[in-house]
């Protein structure tokens, strides 16, 4: 997937209070990890029936490693949840990185 092809975000209020108040996870530590290196993005089979969904492995910029499932609406990020990574996650993040 080539980030460089999207002009922004697109949030939906519903999601943004879910991601902060299930997991404390703010919209800009969300968007910081899509501008951070190393930065690893899977397509997510399993739940893209509707869809295709996206998850991603990344950090914010004070190191927090968070997963983040997102879609794409045309030219815009559609964020769906975001959390810390579990620890199966950061062993993948830590390898494949």
């Amino acid at each position: 997937m080539d980030l460089t092809l999207f002009v922004g975000f697109q949030w939906d209020k519903g999601n943004d209070a879910k991601n902060w108040l299930s997991h404390q996870v703010s919209k800009l530590e969300i968007e910081q990890v899509f501008f951070n290196e190393p930065l690893l993005i899977y397509f997510d089979d399993k739940h893209s029936e509707k869809e295709e969904r996206y998850f991603l492995l990344g950090k914010t910029d004070n190191n927090r490693l968070l997963m983040v499932v997102f879609t794409q609406r045309e030219y815009f990020i559609r964020v769906i949840s975001a959390r810390d990574m579990s620890k199966k996650e950061k062993l993948i993040y830590e390898k494949d990185t």
